[in-house]
This record gives structure tokens, sequence and C-alpha cells, in this order.
């Protein structure tokens, strides 16, 4: 026996339950699933306003996953992909900010433990934090604090 079909409320209902989405990333799953008869907007300010869909909680949601590997330019990054506002994405941008130099010295301490030894290490480890989102300033500091603590003393 064929299972009914999914109305497209429910298949929203079942994304939501897994997960937090942002209105355009929710809008977008739906797309493939809606008849012409369907209004995906009208859906989606339905559940906005019952406050089941929230950028506020997507972002919030994703600033915490992401922050112990990606510095705050890839957080931001993503967060413009999945069509969050920029007033929200500033936000993010501004508290991932006030601690990004302990943040990208934990990623850089687990991923090379030692400071770079020749120009090329340097510059290795500098494109791995730069890939990862943080900001040259941040890298410099680090690259060079770590050089420094690893310098023989006089």
């Amino acid at each position: 026996m064929a299972q009914p079909e999914k109305s497209l409320r429910q298949r929203a209902l079942e994304y939501l339950s897994k997960r937090e989405y942002s209105f355009a990333e929710l809008g977008q799953k739906l797309k493939g699933y809606a008849s012409e008869t369907d209004d995906i907007p009208a859906l989606l300010a339905d559940f906005k306003q019952r406050g089941w869909l929230s950028d506020a909680r997507y972002t919030e949601q994703m600033v915490h996953a992401r922050q112990a590997k990606f510095g705050s330019a890839r957080v931001a990054q993503e967060l413009r992909e999945k069509g969050i506002d920029d007033g929200l994405i500033a936000e993010a941008v501004e508290q991932l900010q006030g601690n990004e130099f302990e943040r990208a010295r934990e990623v850089w301490r687990k991923k090379f433990k030692v400071a770079a030894a020749t120009r090329e290490e340097w510059a290795k480890q500098a494109r791995f934090l730069q890939s990862r989102g943080f900001t040259f300033d941040v890298i410099k500091k680090i690259l060079n604090r770590h050089a420094e603590d690893d310098s023989p003393e006089d």
C-alpha cells in the first residue's frame, strides 16, 4: 500500500524537528516538493510568526556549532550563503571577534603543535588559518608569537 503524499507543511515541520533552518534555506529545500498551488513564502511567514522558524535562532546555533573550528570571516560567509540578514551577521561577527585570538590559537595548536621553522612552514600554517576564516592580523600574532616562544634564549 502506497503512503499518502506528505503536505508541504508536514515536510517543513519534519525538517525543523531535526535542526534549525534559515528562512531562505528552508524555502529552498521545500521548492522541490511544492506544487503550483503551494505558497512557500506564506507557509514560512506563518512558521516565522509562530516562532517555529527564526533566522536569529539559526544564526545563534550556527555560531555555536562553528566557533570552535572557524574564524568570524568563515562563519559570516556561511551565514550569507544561507540568506541571513546582514544585521544578524554583523552581530555574530562582533560576538566572534571578542575571542578570535584564543579560538585561532586553539585551532593552530590542534593542527600544528610546534612553531614554523621555515618561511614555507609559516606560509602553510598561515594559509591553513586563513582557510578557516581567521583574519591576517590574528594569524600574524599567533604565528609570530609561537616563533618567538621557540627561539633560543641569548
